[in-house]
């Protein structure tokens, strides 16, 4: 007698499902996975509603996420790996970067629970508990907090670590952080993976110091531009300082050269002046010079000689002259590193 063979009859309602999840993974760039372990049902509400616009959540059996992430298949089976347990799907157009910010930023304080492990060392923290002396200074103390009675309430005189991380809590610390209103624990979506761009990132990826981040980014751009500067390499972001430096490296050519150039010939008589003063201070017989220069005595040489000064330092003020329009170039350089600061902020 031959085996009848068995084949699974798939139920309407999960074909359906599973079609409406595989529109949603293929409606968005980015796909990942959630953890929604511990969270209550209104809250979970309330997070999808507070990510509208920008990600959307769905909740649904573990077997019909696995065979909707199967059936769009491009590489977002392997978000199968951390199906398990309470999780969602979420879905965005931001890239895995955002996503993870957007995440851990939405977090929120939580009260925890006896029985559950501490996510972080719990600390009562140094003060006044603003409650009367009682019992309840006999608690604090049990779970291990510096407590007494001072100035008529009960104290905790300095910060007390009174779990450590992986602990599991107790029935009388759970009672004691509820009564100080301490919430020791964040509650939110922890992303466990997200698939973009034919990529797999996990959280540890993700998590990046975003000012750091910018600065590196502005400090590159900030020596991209230096570069390109100092090897006379022009750029639509460098063009007007590289003209801005060859004007002032012109104009101190033709000081030094003493080129009879428009631009240069106010600075030149300047400076022939000078040095013509400067010498004349230096002739002990008056009468050896010409008339208007007889009367150049010593206080006069002096700001005769100041004046050559001056004047000799012509090109170098042309050159800082020219330097502080390249600066005022560079300055709008400067700007525009920011404006990539801008843009990477909005990223994130």
């Amino acid at each position: 007698m031959s085996a009848e063979r068995k084949t699974e009859t798939i139920p309407q309602w999960k074909q359906e499902e599973v079609a409406d999840v595989v529109e949603m993974i293929e409606s968005y760039d980015s796909v990942g996975i959630v953890d929604i372990t511990g969270i209550p049902s209104r809250q979970l509400q309330d997070m999808r509603r507070d990510l509208y616009g920008t990600a959307e959540l769905r909740v649904s059996r573990n077997t019909l996420i696995e065979r909707a992430l199967a059936e769009v298949d491009a590489g977002l089976e392997d978000l199968t790996d951390y199906v398990s347990g309470q999780v969602g799907l979420i879905g965005t157009n931001d890239n895995p970067f955002g996503l993870y910010q957007q995440l851990e930023a939405s977090k929120t304080p939580a009260p925890i629970n006896a029985g559950e492990v501490a996510p972080n060392d719990i600390v009562i923290p140094e003060g006044d508990t603003g409650i009367d002396p009682g019992p309840f200074v006999g608690d604090l103390q049990q779970v291990g907090a510096d407590a007494r009675i001072q100035e008529g309430s009960i104290q905790v005189l300095s910060d007390s670590t009174v779990l450590e991380t992986g602990e599991e809590v107790s029935n009388d610390l759970a009672n004691v952080l509820n009564e100080l209103g301490i919430e020791p624990k964040e509650v939110g979506l922890d992303l466990r993976a997200v698939y973009a761009d034919g990529v797999l990132f996990e959280p540890e990826e993700l998590e990046l110091d975003v000012e750091e981040y910018q600065a590196d980014i502005e400090a590159a751009a900030a020596r991209g531009r230096n570069l390109s500067v100092n090897a006379v390499f022009p750029t639509d972001r460098t063009a007007a300082t590289l003209l801005q430096k060859a004007r002032g490296d012109a104009k101190s050519l033709a000081l030094q050269g003493a080129i009879e150039s428009p631009g240069v010939m106010d600075d030149l008589v300047s400076k022939a002046d000078g040095q013509v003063r400067a010498l004349a201070a230096q002739v002990d017989d008056p009468e050896a010079l010409p008339e208007e220069l007889q009367d150049v005595d010593e206080p006069a040489a002096a700001e005769s000689t100041d004046d050559q000064t001056d004047t000799d330092d012509g090109a170098d003020e042309s050159d800082d002259d020219a330097e502080a329009e390249a600066d005022e170039a560079a300055d709008e350089d400067d700007d525009d590193d920011e404006d990539v600061g801008d843009a990477m902020g909005a990223m994130f």
